[in-house]
């Protein structure tokens, strides 16, 4: 926390450290920079937030303690979905919060061009209601959420800002008014639904083109617009207009649950899915190090080194369409190769050298597999962005002979992959001298519902573990417009103590994807580790792209 006078000009410097470079825009109670911090030379986003008046009942908890507070909190629960926090400027009245840039631009870019359509915001609003979602459960909801506080790219990126500015629920809103609720406007606050209204607004305004209600140039205008004039129905919404009118009901006891909102959304990505991708196994390249050459455009089948098409997920108004059938969740227990061989999907495949999948003859579903296992020769890796996002320094993106893309830390390759007669398999990576893995699955025979197959494998890693413990909730989770689920649990492996972050995916047709990232428990938290986790789930790719 630092304290410091309010800057505004380009080129000045916020705590003496922050440079203001290019402002991104100005609106009621915000002004969002882009910024560089000087002391590390890195790029950062400031946003200047005025400050609501806090109830008289008790002291309030100083605003840079709440900021930072919540970003601990969310940073754990929404990994990758919410800006990391490096710093909070109070000024009597208003805040600076600085962040990591998060990818591609504030909403509020797509808003002043053509209207989104309606698979891209389906898209967005489901990584939005997965966020707020996870932020009500740990009860820090937002609060002044508008579109300026939701960053995206065209890769599908969904990622949010500005949580613990609010405070406390029943504050008066100060920004965005245009994107506040009825109850807000009224002055009644009601942070976590009125969340839900603000969603609704952002799907309109994608959809419309036009805000559900339109800004009077003074605050209390508009929220007197919010509160007493009826919104327009929407004339472009489409499959989208359930949702819309279901988060804008004015009562917001009325306001439809979460789970009807993403079961709405998830069938627009579902319907578009089943039209637009055909239902194949992932591809297995016949290149050894999965290196191709001659890739197709984004969004279509490109050839592999060995003549076959490779299947990818589809790009539609630059975001991914692709939603969910089921979940894959990887082995549970260890986490560090040579670990128990417990999977989601039944029993871990047999293990084979990396350069190809196996073609040996397995055992039967439900009867442990053959345990040999060899270890994979170094990889070739690129360090080109080609996966789809640019890549943090010293990482670069490894092209798997099974199809699959993904960032790594320097110095790592496949340790160790397994492998079965159902095309499953599991690529476990890491380096020499490094205790931190990263567990790659990919599954074929896949339940319905990604918290029920976590909690189905539970007792086993209760059984097989040693020291298991569960931290938190299964969380239900929206990945790249992928319905599946995260889970985090501690155990032991080889007399240490670790922590594993298990996220599970569906690419459809009851097969799906699984990231498991394990680290020593008391380095969880390093900032390196952050970092990492959040560079595999942005650069992860179900095929090389």
């Amino acid at each position: 926390m630092t304290m410091a006078k309010a800057q505004d000009s380009a080129g000045e410097l916020i705590a003496g450290r922050y440079r203001l470079l290019e402002i991104s825009l100005r609106e009621e109670g915000r002004a969002i920079w882009y910024g560089e911090d000087t002391a590390f030379g890195r790029p950062v986003v400031l946003t200047w937030s005025r400050l609501a008046e806090h109830p008289p009942e008790g002291p309030p908890e100083p605003v840079a303690d709440r900021i930072l507070r919540t970003a601990k909190i969310l940073g754990p629960a929404c990994p990758g979905q919410v800006a990391a926090v490096l710093d909070v400027v109070e000024e009597p009245g208003s805040v600076w919060t600085v962040t990591e840039r998060p990818p591609g631009v504030p909403l509020t870019e797509l808003l002043g061009r053509d209207p989104v359509d309606h698979v891209r915001t389906a898209h967005i609003a489901l990584v939005v209601l997965d966020v707020i979602a996870a932020a009500r459960r740990e009860g820090v909801p937002h609060g002044e959420l508008g579109p300026s506080q939701v960053w995206v790219d065209e890769h599908g990126t969904v990622t949010l800002t500005g949580f613990g500015v609010a405070g406390a629920a029943d504050v008066t809103r100060v920004t965005s008014p245009s994107y506040a609720s009825p109850e807000q406007a009224r002055g009644e606050g009601g942070a976590a639904a009125a969340d839900l209204w603000a969603l609704g607004a952002m799907v309109y305004a994608l959809v419309e083109g036009r805000p559900a209600v339109q800004d009077r140039g003074q605050m209390d205008a508009t929220l007197r617009a919010v509160d007493q004039l009826p919104v327009r129905p929407p004339a472009d919404a489409g499959p989208l207009a359930p949702a819309i009118s279901g988060l804008l009901r004015r009562d917001p006891v009325e306001r439809v649950p979460e789970a009807v909102v993403r079961e709405s959304l998830t069938r627009i990505l579902r319907q578009n899915l089943e039209e637009t991708t055909p239902a194949e196994p992932p591809p297995v390249y016949d290149d050894p190090v999965g290196l191709r050459e001659g890739a197709a455009d984004e969004g279509g089948a490109g050839p592999t080194p060995g003549g076959r098409p490779a299947v990818r997920p589809v790009l539609l108004g630059g975001a991914l369409a692709v939603t969910v059938l089921a979940l894959v969740v990887i082995a549970a227990t260890g986490g560090l190769p040579g670990g128990d061989d417990t999977s989601a999907s039944g029993p871990a495949p047999s293990r084979a050298a990396t350069g190809a999948p196996s073609t040996a003859p397995t055992a039967p579903a439900g009867q442990k597999p053959s345990a040999s296992a060899t270890r994979s020769p170094s990889p070739s890796v690129s360090p080109s962005a080609s996966a789809g996002t640019s890549l943090p320094a010293g990482f670069s993106l490894y092209r798997a002979p099974q199809g699959f893309a993904v960032a790594l830390p320097g110095g790592w390759k496949p340790l160790e992959t397994q492998s079965s007669d159902d095309l499953a398999y599991r690529v476990t990576f890491g380096a020499s001298g490094d205790p931190r893995t990263l567990a790659v699955t990919y599954s074929t025979q896949l339940g319905p519902d990604p918290v029920a197959v976590w909690s189905a494998l539970e007792p086993s890693l209760i059984a097989e573990s040693t020291g298991y413990e569960r931290v938190g909730d299964i969380r239900p989770v929206t990945y790249r417009g992928m319905k599946g689920a995260d889970m985090e649990w501690y155990s032991v492996s080889r007399g240490e103590r670790v922590r594993t972050f298990g996220r599970g995916f569906l690419i459809g047709d009851h097969r799906g994807f699984s990231l498991r990232w394990t680290t020593p428990a008391d380095d969880w938290d390093t900032a390196a580790n952050r970092r990492a986790l959040r560079a595999f789930l942005k650069s992860f790719r179900p095929s090389a792209e």
